[in-house]
């Protein structure tokens, strides 16, 4: 299976997630491991074979299928590698395709709100966990600054039904420790938002966690990257 990867999330220090399109079926795919949480080591950085817009070969995984991570696939991420890198035009024209009007599109009729811009679906429910989506207007990306915790990075949106205030996890706006946002990519990346430039969100469902003890675990909707129709190139390197 050879996948293009769409997909570049930071998770906790030193581990992130990937997935990508499969080239055969245009389906979402995310490799996951037997061995547990996928390591940073596997960027092309660190002489792995992740990186955005990259093609990889996956071998033959095997297919999880449970709701709503329809996409996991068992993967020998040891024999994982890198046979090219797709053409900017080509990488954006994909992401143009596969890209949905509404979230609900993406990831069904079971997305709800949680509160006033939260989003969520519940455990064992939903079509999809992972997607691509075209705003309406223009997106408001900002950085939460939180006491307790690392400051975190946060997209504002809607697609006419809903209006979501998410976490964004794309990996290429943290510093090297894949914790702290590097403030001035994202300024940068604010302008952007605010100019004239089609962008195309890459979005899904975090893994199922519970907001408070007293609630039940749910599958979150986050913002895993953000596309530039003007610079879909842009990699971690």
């Amino acid at each position: 299976m050879r996948i293009v990867v769409n997909h570049l999330t930071r998770m906790q220090r030193g581990y992130m997630c990937v997935a990508g399109v499969d080239m055969d079926t245009g389906h979402h795919v995310r490799p996951v491991s037997v061995a547990g949480r996928l390591s940073t080591n596997l960027l092309v950085r660190n002489n792995g074979p992740f990186d955005m817009r990259v093609v990889v070969d996956l071998g033959t995984p095997r297919s999880l299928q449970r709701r709503p991570e329809v996409e996991d696939h068992v993967v020998d991420l040891s024999r994982a590698r890198t046979i090219g890198t797709l053409k900017a035009g080509k990488f954006w024209s994909l992401l143009t395709q596969i890209a949905k009007p509404r979230l609900r599109d993406v990831f069904g009729d079971d997305l709800t709100a949680v509160g006033s811009e939260s989003y969520a679906v519940e455990v064992g429910k939903g079509s999809a966990s992972l997607g691509c989506v075209v705003p309406r207007g223009r997106p408001m990306l900002y950085i939460r600054k939180r006491s307790d915790r690392p400051s975190q990075i946060r997209l504002q949106f809607n697609d006419s039904d809903f209006y979501p205030d998410c976490g964004v996890t794309d990996i290429r706006l943290y510093g090297d420790d894949h914790v702290t946002p590097n403030e001035a990519l994202v300024q940068h990346l604010v302008k952007r938002l605010q100019s004239n430039v089609a962008v195309v969100l890459s979005v899904g469902l975090t893994r199922a966690y519970a907001s408070r003890p007293e609630f039940d675990p749910v599958h979150w909707l986050q913002v895993n990257n953000i596309h530039f129709e003007d610079e879909p190139t842009w990699q971690l390197g």
